[in-house]
């Protein structure tokens, strides 16, 4: 009976082992190798084939762990070009070797030089050339294609980017408002790889949001998920700001933060990053409005979250940000509780989207983001807060 336990329990750890492999991948180092080029025939000047090339094509159906999966190897070769023969005097050129990889990858070398973007569907991206065939310039003998290590990094791709800290809701608001799944619990890092949901709407209309694993005060320097979370906000369309009015507080050995302040450490971790996240619109939502004394809370910092530059001022400069997030919508929502505030950041995230596909329409017009969104919402409707 021992016996037949311990064989049982073994299976359970290795499988379990193997769920933690088959995590989310967002980083993934292969070789790749151009073919080399066919050797040409000097007797009659025969030109030997090209090398075959090595090329990344973008598709949706696909991840970096997917590409992982089907070659364990992590190396690409393209095929040798032909050599030049009697019967061919132009070697035919070698075959190229096309592989997919998923939208939203960046592709670097090792010694950090940009190779290039795949961004869409279809597009193809040239990762390593193939060798030229054998000619009089070469002495007729093909040369090797090119040949080096890349690492393709995946930066995700979503309409809107979830941004906050621990345990500050950002997860039960993409279950209620998507089809996502992910992992909810009531303590802080639940997410530890990024999710995404998709919105649907009556129409058929379909927006993508992404929920990022928790920041944490240093993220810019690469603290916690640090740089493996912020990457990914930079090619989203809109920053959802989401915020607990009970503040956060890491653990007992770290200061407790209010909402308020929250937000500003939010607002200086992006600018840290990049500050050019903060010239990216954004909507900020006041979560768990269902909690005690919620309601007043809120009514306490409501002014002071649309001028974030007036309440910035009565902190230390260590927690004041240089330049400001400015935000088309403030919201305050109980995500857990309240489906029809739910309904109401669906339809208002519809919106934003909206107009900011037609502001990008317009190429002749030089605008700004945040004015023209305020605008356009306002006219269509009662702010709400």
């Amino acid at each position: 009976m021992v016996f037949l336990s311990r064989i049982y329990f073994s299976k359970l750890k290795r499988a379990s082992r193997k769920y933690l492999k088959e995590g989310f991948r967002d980083s993934l180092k292969v070789f790749v190798s151009g073919g080399t080029g066919g050797n040409g025939l000097p007797k009659f000047g025969g030109v030997g084939g090209q090398g075959g090339d090595v090329i990344a094509v973008g598709s949706d159906n696909v991840s970096l762990q997917d590409v992982f999966k089907r070659n364990k190897t992590k190396s690409y070769t393209a095929k040798a070009g032909n050599h030049s023969s009697h019967n061919f005097i132009l070697g035919p050129p070698g075959e190229s070797l096309k592989f997919e990889v998923p939208v939203g990858v960046t592709v670097i070398t090792e010694l950090g030089k940009k190779i290039g973007e795949v961004n869409e569907k279809g597009e193809e991206l040239l990762l390593a050339k193939g060798g030229t065939g054998g000619n009089p310039k070469n002495g007729y003998l093909g040369t090797k294609g090119q040949a080096y290590p890349v690492i393709f990094d995946l930066k995700l791709i979503a309409d809107v980017g979830l941004v906050g800290f621990p345990n500050a809701g950002k997860s039960t608001l993409l279950k209620a408002i998507s089809h996502a799944k992910p992992k909810i619990a009531s303590y802080p890092f639940t997410t530890v790889r990024p999710n995404v949901g998709i919105i649907q709407y009556k129409d058929f209309r379909e927006i993508s949001m992404a929920d990022l694993p928790g920041l944490i005060e240093g993220a810019y320097a690469n603290k916690g998920m640090g740089h493996k979370f912020l990457k990914h906000v930079e090619r989203t369309k809109l920053l959802l700001l989401v915020v607990d009015i009970n503040g956060f507080q890491l653990s007992p050995q770290y200061p407790h933060r209010s909402c308020l302040e929250t937000v500003l450490l939010l607002n200086k971790e992006l600018e840290l990053y990049n500050k050019d996240l903060l010239e990216k619109p954004s909507m900020l939502v006041i979560n768990k409005m269902d909690t005690e004394n919620a309601h007043q809370k809120y009514s306490d910092v409501k002014d002071l979250l649309w001028n974030l530059t007036d309440a910035a001022r009565q902190y230390p400069e260590e927690m004041r940000p240089e330049n400001f997030l400015k935000f088309s919508e403030v919201m305050a929502i109980s995500a857990k509780e309240k489906s029809d505030d739910v309904e109401a950041v669906k339809q208002r995230l519809r919106r934003m989207l909206d107009v900011l596909a037609q502001l990008e329409q317009d190429d002749s017009k030089i605008y700004d983001v945040y004015k023209d969104v305020r605008n356009n919402l306002t006219e269509k409707g009662p702010r709400l807060v």
